[in-house]
């Protein structure tokens, strides 16, 4: 893998980012709008299911690594480590028995939505990561944080569990140095299509050389 950041990167137009938020926040608060009702049956159905509050709130890294507050809905029990390994198999025991449902059409991610209208997220760029994993990276992966990080990327309909953190860095990178409308509005399309398969959901490896993220 090349380690060197590439010495220029294009600047997007200030029209295209104002249409870009623009959508953001149509589609966003339309979503959240018509699926209030599925939302609040999601909330309901997770309190129900195990105790513990329905949302999942958790520091992420957003732009220019500034941290803003990313919400989930909750898919595992309350005594687990919000800080550990991602789930590597259906049958973990930290998952509860909805949140294995949740996970499986990846609607967990749907609170997110307000993240998107907030403007912490956007639709499409890279998934907001942790803010410590930013000291492993090197120049090049830290590009990733040149843009918002993103509701689905790039790196989400190529692989998702299956890709190693080398892999999704760099499908990142990839993603900020040939960023366009419409290759966002691919990424959303292969989204959509993607969630029917239910493919590669969970994570098989952490990186190229340890199997769960390091603390």
């Amino acid at each position: 893998m090349n380690d060197a950041p590439p010495t220029r990167i294009a600047q997007p137009w200030p029209l295209t980012e104002a249409f870009r938020r623009l959508l953001d926040i149509t589609a966003s608060a339309l979503l959240l709008l018509l699926l209030s009702p599925t939302l609040l049956l999601i909330a309901w159905r997770i309190r129900r299911d195990s105790p513990g509050t329905a949302l999942f709130r958790q520091t992420r890294a957003g732009r220019d690594l500034r941290p803003f507050t990313l919400y989930k809905f909750r898919t595992m029990r309350t005594d687990a480590d919000p800080y550990g390994s991602s789930p590597h198999a259906p049958d973990d025991p930290r998952l509860t028995l909805f949140g294995r449902r949740l996970r499986e059409w990846s609607l967990d991610e749907l609170p997110q939505l307000w993240n998107v209208l907030r403007g912490d997220m956007t639709l499409v760029g890279p998934r907001p990561l942790y803010v410590e994993q930013a000291k492993e990276w090197n120049d090049r992966q830290k590009l990733r944080l040149r843009v918002k990080p993103g509701l689905t990327g790039l790196a989400q309909i190529s692989g998702r569990g299956g890709l190693t953190i080398e892999e999704k860095l760099e499908l990142d990178v990839q993603y900020v140095l040939h960023r366009s409308l419409l290759g966002d509005l691919a990424i959303v399309i292969r989204t959509v299509f993607g969630l029917r398969s239910r493919a590669e959901i969970y994570e098989k490896r952490y990186s190229q050389s340890e199997e769960f993220r390091p603390k």
